[in-house]
């Protein structure tokens, strides 16, 4: 499988430079992250939802050192906050978060996270709408969880994300869905061990279903981040035989993969959100987009020979 081995080149220093330099990679990378800075991203904002779509809003970059980069990531985020208010769009654009950015890694991280991520949460709201925090690897998620239960105190509409390969996430679901909640149920993108996630892909989409199920058989609001059409098929079914309606539960996929299926998901009437990334440092999410597609890693690799 190459997904591993993707993973794996994604924290390497030595592949960092040689996929960094290689002339056709920036090409490539515009297909997944369409802009660097937010003068950049506003007209995919203003074409997206012109075409009746949502989205969620990542500025990308994980690897923070210093409380002084956590800083700066935070007000990246509120100057596209600021820029969603101008635009009029807070119902439309929602932001994700990785608090990896907000310096959760960090001495102190859990506290630092949180009290940088506060004042997201807070101008979201301010402007009509909420933030998700993404779900990164496993060591990460029980200080997630405590954020996400800490910030829906005084922000109940504040989302997070649950990975179905993941053993635990099954008794995790069960806890999140209740009334008012917001849950992305998305496969998992980080390389982890046999001990604690599935490794066998069919594994994998079992999981899936078994998760979405409780989701959708709860009181909360479902998301359903995954691409697969079949997945995409089972998830209508459960919603359908759930009892809920189409504003009840939403779909969620990535920029720049399977652009007709989120018009064609819209027009039937489905909410239909699409996860834009923007920012200079995209390698990490770059890699992570090879690793959970061969036909991502395969456009990727005929750009090299084609053009490199």
């Amino acid at each position: 499988m190459l997904g591993p081995v993707i993973l794996a080149a994604s924290r390497s220093d030595r592949m960092r430079r040689l996929i960094s330099a290689a002339p056709v990679t920036k090409q490539v990378v515009d297909r997944f992250i369409p802009g660097e800075g937010v003068d950049d991203i506003v007209p995919i904002i203003e074409d997206l939802t012109a075409r009746g779509l949502e989205l969620t809003m990542d500025v990308v970059g994980e690897d923070i050192t210093t409380p002084e980069q956590a800083g700066a990531a935070r007000d990246a985020y509120l100057a596209l906050i600021d820029r969603i208010k101008d635009l009029e769009l807070g119902e439309k654009v929602e932001m994700s978060v990785k608090l990896s950015m907000f310096g959760q890694a960090l001495d102190g991280g859990h506290e630092l996270a949180l009290a940088n991520v506060r004042p997201v949460v807070e101008a979201a709201a301010a402007i009509g709408t909420t933030v998700t925090l993404d779900a990164e690897d496993h060591t990460t998620l029980d200080s997630m969880f405590a954020i996400h239960e800490e910030l829906r105190k005084d922000f109940p509409q504040t989302g997070c994300v649950i990975q179905a390969y993941l053993f635990r996430t099954e008794a995790d679901a069960r806890r999140l869905a209740a009334a008012g909640s917001r849950v992305r149920l998305v496969k998992g993108a980080y390389k982890e061990p046999a001990e604690v996630a599935y490794q066998n892909k069919h594994e994998i989409d079992k999981a899936y279903v078994r998760v979405l199920r409780v989701l959708m058989e709860g009181e909360g609001y479902p998301m359903v981040g995954s691409h697969d059409p079949r997945l995409i098929t089972i998830a209508q079914e459960l919603a359908r035989t759930a009892g809920r309606k189409l504003d009840e539960y939403e779909f969620q996929m990535l920029y720049g993969i399977r652009g007709d299926e989120h018009l064609r998901l819209a027009a039937e009437g489905h909410r239909m959100r699409v996860y834009t990334a923007y920012g200079t440092d995209w390698y990490g999410y770059f890699m992570r987009r090879l690793a959970e597609k061969p036909a991502n890693l395969r456009f990727f690799l005929r750009s090299m020979v084609s053009k490199g």
